[in-house]
């Protein structure tokens, strides 16, 4: 069996973080391991506290993974601080682990500042080099371009951008553009791939961020080449969220136990 990592913060709702992260590595058939940057005291409505973890006790479980369980893909989500992203590139380059998948995590669906702007520059610099793919939404890939982005022809300009800043490929997520048509940019030095479908009418949308950058990890882990991946993670999110539970009172969770592929 192969095994994917991620790098993340856990979510105490079980809708994001960390928690979606596994349930969707175990859906598509690999091991989740985990490196838990941060713990959050959260719900659907709101992120009320977050409690940062040392970087010393990161470096540890990461030293103990690639010990005995390195991964055959991984992903970064919520990283939260300078001194995290620190820790997290240097052993990432010290083991050069390969592919990586970063999701750069800034806000929550709920509106937290998940990401301190110290540490902006240095997912820009140090992280994002590392990276075979990136996956921003419009406010992430205006941070980390300087770009205003919203529109169809911006999120182009904008993962050229991303790729000129050293990442290997950049999925520029259109779910915030107005209209009734979702459009994703897929980026890459050979070219453009848009996906396109109908935006769902649905306030469950917590963790889809998350989810979708570990089921690209997931693919790129059994193998599968980063078009094929990126378009199997789409597919499976877009089924998650018109199969999600209704649960809570404010952006409620998707649901992981979906189809990775749909019945033909």
């Amino acid at each position: 069996m192969r095994i994917a990592l991620t790098i993340a913060g856990s979510d105490s709702g079980g809708g994001a973080g960390i928690q979606a992260d596994l349930k969707t590595f175990h859906q598509f058939g690999v091991h989740g391991t985990s490196v838990i940057v941060a713990l959050t005291a959260q719900n659907t409505q709101e992120v009320r506290a977050v409690h940062a973890v040392p970087p010393a006790f990161i470096r540890q479980q990461l030293d103990v993974l690639a010990e005995d369980l390195p991964p055959n893909a991984l992903k970064t989500g919520m990283l939260g601080d300078a001194a995290t992203v620190t820790v997290v590139v240097e052993t990432i380059r010290e083991r050069s682990w390969a592919p990586l998948v970063v999701d750069p995590v800034m806000v929550s669906s709920s509106g937290a500042r998940l990401l301190d702007a110290s540490a902006e520059a240095r997912v820009r610099e140090e992280l994002l080099p590392l990276a075979a793919l990136v996956t921003p939404n419009l406010d992430e890939a205006e941070v980390l371009t300087g770009l205003e982005v919203r529109t169809p022809d911006a999120m182009q300009r904008a993962g050229e951008a991303l790729l000129q800043l050293g990442a290997g490929a950049a999925l520029v997520k259109g779910g915030h553009l107005e209209g009734n048509q979702l459009i994703d940019l897929l980026v890459t030095p050979d070219g453009t791939h848009r996906f396109d479908r109908p935006r769902l009418a649905t306030r469950s949308t917590h963790g889809t961020g998350c989810t979708l950058s570990a089921a690209v990890a997931a693919g790129l882990a059994l193998g599968h080449g980063l078009e094929a991946s990126v378009e199997d993670a789409l597919a499976f999110v877009s089924r998650a969220i018109a199969d999600a539970p209704g649960l809570g009172r404010g952006h409620g969770p998707v649901n992981h136990r979906v189809q990775v592929r749909s019945e033909k």
